[in-house]
């Protein structure tokens, strides 16, 4: 539907909060922990409602589901040899919380020293946010230097085990990646089974964690679902410019929401970068091309675009069970389902990915550069059935890909999906990393630990042997594991390409900050979902400190 000229007023709150996905659940509970704040929340998806998101395996069903995802696609991309992927965002409250692998990850120390040094903001070394993961924490095994208790974000071990994913463990130790029981201690080099945001086998996304509470409380949070937002109102000021609210569409009306005080964007890395372009903030020439009124000038809006592309080896196996046997009968379905609502336990309590190891592609890499993802199962591609003989496999993801993309609006119509281009393997040194990687994987599976079940590759296939036809066998086997980030960066002043500064205010526009993945100027060493409630945790503390400082702040503008 398109906006009218005069929209209703949606009324005046001090914080608007767009998106209510990962970040967007955190912001809420943090700033209506001030009974004297009100907040709205604004969610393109509806209620987590749905059955299929909280049962583990319902991922299945989720993903590719308008009830749930954005159902985003790619374009062709060269890297990929023409292929386009899906590419699921959660549209749903929680996000891609509701949707996504469920594993807990925070990533490595490297990384958050990174955004130190390209933010000029120490807050962000690791030895200042780890406190900030372990407030929100839960951990099973109780609080230690590492873990925190009593936090909204629960992490459980998984229920189950498979003999297959034990043998690719000690395939692995003996090629040198050594079992490690905990990926969370800004060296995540090992290999063990995930730890997944769970609880007794029921996903835990964040608006269990971070929402429910907030309904008890002071009554000073609106959500309101099912609204899709056409723009930010920014006006000019003898100040400059300042955000003053939000114009979306909710139930067949268009209205406009007045921030008081700031607008949090936090619709996520396509999102955010798309909103913003439609209100005017962004590449100049890209919003002239579209007739959209140029605000402020930020040419980094919609760039360096990174995400984690996941190349799937698959492998037959003799004389052990693989989920692929189990779901492919009628008795072994019955199975399944009744270890779950018994014990809440077993297939369907799993994530997507049971067994992860992380380790260096060659050893030059100066820390673990690659990630594992090893599943006991086997399909041609997802969304479709399972193969029919049993079978596991290994997918691996270059943890630093050097291939940058973008996302871009291709009309003023915010109703039309912005292009999205990822890039991948469009560097020579992704596709070098490709090569080692899938050479590497060969080399576990030859291990004697898992000799003893004929491991007989299948995808790409053993005709890809040097190391031009495995980096051309990865454009065909590749496929993005959902880790998109980096569209609106936080650096220094004098990065043309910073979106916002270390605090995430939006440069040369007051009263706005971006909240969400995009602002991670690099990406993540692992699953990036815990990294982005840490952002939003950090951020709303700091907004909190703010207001309490200045009692009534005016918005200032970050210089561009």
């Amino acid at each position: 539907m398109q906006a009218s000229s005069s929209p209703q007023s949606a009324g005046k709150y001090d914080y608007i909060i767009i998106g209510a996905g990962t970040a967007g659940c955190v912001l809420a509970n943090r700033l209506t922990q001030d009974p004297g704040i009100s907040v709205l929340l604004i969610e393109a998806g509806g209620k987590d409602d749905y059955v299929w998101i909280h049962i583990p395996v319902g991922y299945l069903y989720c993903i590719d589901n308008p009830r749930t995802d954005w159902r985003y696609r790619t374009a062709q991309d060269p890297g990929l040899n023409g292929r386009s992927l899906i590419y699921p965002r959660g549209r749903v409250l929680g996000g891609c919380s509701s949707i996504n692998g469920m594993i807990y990850m925070r990533g490595q120390t490297r990384d958050y020293e990174a955004w130190a040094e390209l933010t000029g903001d120490d807050s962000w070394r690791w030895q200042n946010v780890l406190p900030i993961f372990k407030q929100t924490e839960d951990y099973h095994s109780g609080a230690n230097a590492f873990h925190g208790a009593g936090g909204e974000w629960r992490v459980e071990q998984q229920r189950l085990r498979w003999e297959i994913l034990d043998a690719f463990r000690e395939a692995a130790a003996q090629t040198g990646i050594p079992n490690t029981e905990d990926f969370n201690r800004g060296d995540n080099e090992g290999c063990g089974y995930f730890e997944v945001n769970q609880r007794s086998g029921i996903r835990w996304n964040t608006a269990k964690a971070f929402l429910r509470s907030v309904k008890r409380r002071h009554g000073n949070l609106d959500i309101m679902t099912g609204c899709h937002v056409h723009k930010l109102r920014i006006e000019k000021t003898a100040q400059g410019e300042v955000c003053r609210g939000v114009e979306f569409i909710g139930g067949g009306q268009h209205w406009f929401a007045q921030a008081a005080h700031e607008t949090l964007l936090s619709a996520g890395a396509i999102g955010s970068p798309q909103i913003l372009q439609l209100s005017g903030v962004g590449s100049s020439a890209l919003l002239s091309q579209h007739q959209i009124p140029v605000v402020t000038h930020l040419p980094g809006v919609g760039e360096n675009l990174q995400d984690h592309l996941q190349l799937r080896m698959a492998f037959k196996v003799q004389g052990v069970k693989t989920l692929n046997t189990m779901a492919n009968s009628w008795f072994g379905k019955l199975q399944i389902g009744l270890e779950y609502a018994l014990n809440r336990s077993g297939p369907m309590s799993m994530a997507p990915s049971q067994l992860g190891a992380f380790t260096k592609s060659d050893p030059s890499q100066t820390s673990a550069n690659i990630q594992y993802h090893v599943q006991p199962l086997s399909l041609n591609k997802f969304g479709e059935p399972l193969h029919d003989f049993p079978a596991f496999t290994a997918s691996v993801c270059n943890l630093r890909p050097t291939a940058r993309g973008h996302v871009r609006i291709v009309s003023g119509d915010p109703q039309t999906a912005p292009v999205i281009a990822p890039n991948y393997l469009s560097t020579a040194e992704d596709r070098r990393v490709a090569a080692d990687s899938l050479s590497l994987t060969r080399r576990i599976v030859r291990a004697p630990a898992l000799q003893r079940y004929v491991p007989e590759e299948f995808l790409p296939g053993p005709q890809f042997q040097t190391d031009e036809e495995l980096a051309f066998a990865a454009g065909n086997i590749g496929t993005t594991i959902f880790h998109p980030v980096g569209t609106c960066k936080m650096g220094r002043g004098d990065d043309t390409m910073a979106v916002v500064d270390s605090h995430l205010r939006v440069r040369g526009v007051a009263g706005l900050r971006v909240v969400d993945a995009s602002v991670m100027p690099l990406i993540t060493s692992g699953n990036p979902n815990s990294p982005v409630i840490m952002i939003a945790d950090k951020t709303a503390a700091l907004i909190r400190a703010e207001r309490k400082a200045h009692a009534a702040p005016s918005p200032s503008v970050v210089a561009t």
